[in-house]
């Protein structure tokens, strides 16, 4: 009796062994269908939802609207040096946004297990994507700027050269005359003002696409704390993305405010951003009973266009922020604050980065 015992406690345990635990082991890499051991109490894991979505609420709101606060704040006039480095620093945010928090992310979704090994195994999409991407920001950037500059700079559109009010003025251009002993030199009046349009024009660019990219992520992040089910994977999230939100809030907000909108066309922008991520959080709420991370449908789409929002975010944070502001006259001519900025841009991407040990 005892031999019969113990050969069905042999058998049963090699039945585990072979039909239990090698083909979890086996099927280890791609837990597509698995879902989490343990599940928390889903009244209090909505309640940190819940509270979620009003902390990243609040903490994009006050990181965009800080430098659009610039006129009533002297610390925070773009004119400032001060201003100059937290734009440095709101830089090397997006940067390491880009980089560290995003295309990794792109990575792993397009190389998961859980995709056909043809195409996605055979080709590196997440690089070529972001490439696309950033070629395609250029193209934009490119020409929105110069059918601006048509626009605005058109000599047919300038004033003609009879205009008797105008005296002097040819074409939209003043002749200021002044003597050796007086003073004396031939200029254009209106070149001045038209740099600094041109200037004002190209924020207006910058701001914008920065925005297109930021937007996409930000639902994308808010989607995947929206579908967590667990209260310990939500608090780190919770916390990076209220952090993350403040500080990418920050560097658009900078941009915004030297892209001189209207005051209706800023509040538009700064509440459309600070409200992305917390939709995204909403339609992952919303979503979380059927959603499945692990999906190819899923992992396809997010990996796509979390490789575009890198390629957009790298772009505008290299190009358009810091090679702007740190090849400029005034930076150059200004060893502190060349240091300043510097400094500052490496705080900002070693901040960033630092949270993606948690999100």
């Amino acid at each position: 009796m005892m031999n019969f015992q113990a050969c069905s406690n042999t058998i049963s345990n090699l039945f585990y062994v072979c039909f239990v635990l090698l083909p979890t082991m086996a099927l280890g890499d791609c837990t597509c269908d698995t879902i989490e051991a343990t599940k928390s109490d889903s009244i209090e894991v909505l309640h940190y939802k819940i509270g979620s979505i009003a902390s990243v609420l609040v903490a994009g709101a006050l990181g965009v609207s800080l430098p659009l606060l610039s006129k009533r704040i002297p610390t925070l006039n773009p004119k400032n040096d001060i201003f100059f480095m937290v734009k440095a620093f709101a830089a090397g945010v997006i940067l390491a946004t880009g980089f560290v928090h995003i295309l990794p992310e792109a990575y792993e979704s397009l190389t998961s297990p859980c995709l056909k090994e043809n195409p996605w195994g055979k080709f590196p999409f997440t690089g070529f994507v972001a490439m696309l991407s950033s070629i395609g920001t250029l193209m934009v950037d490119s020409f929105a700027t110069g059918f601006y500059h048509r626009q605005h700079f058109n000599p047919s559109k300038q004033v003609p050269a009879d205009d008797e009010e105008m005296g002097d003025e040819h074409s939209g251009h003043i002749h200021v005359h002044t003597h050796a002993t007086h003073g004396h030199a031939h200029g254009s009046a209106v070149s001045s003002e038209g740099s600094i349009t041109s200037d004002v024009i190209r924020q207006r660019i910058i701001s914008q696409v920065l925005e297109i990219g930021i937007v996409i992520h930000s639902v994308i992040i808010g989607i995947s704390l929206g579908t967590a089910g667990s209260i310990d994977t939500i608090k780190p999230l919770l916390v990076a993305l209220s952090f993350h939100q403040f500080f990418e809030g920050m560097g658009l907000g900078g941009c915004i405010s030297q892209a001189k909108f209207e005051s209706k066309s800023m509040a538009i922008m700064a509440t459309f951003f600070s409200l992305t991520t917390p939709i995204g959080i909403a339609i992952g709420m919303g979503v979380s009973s059927v959603y499945k991370e692990n999906s190819p449908t899923a992992l396809t789409v997010e990996g796509i266009f979390n490789s575009a929002s890198a390629g957009i975010l790298i772009y505008m944070a290299l190009v358009d922020l810091l090679a702007a502001d740190f090849m400029s006259p005034r930076l150059q001519k200004n060893l502190k604050l060349q240091l300043g900025a510097n400094i500052s841009l490496l705080l900002g991407a070693g901040c960033m980065s630092l949270l993606a040990k948690w999100a």
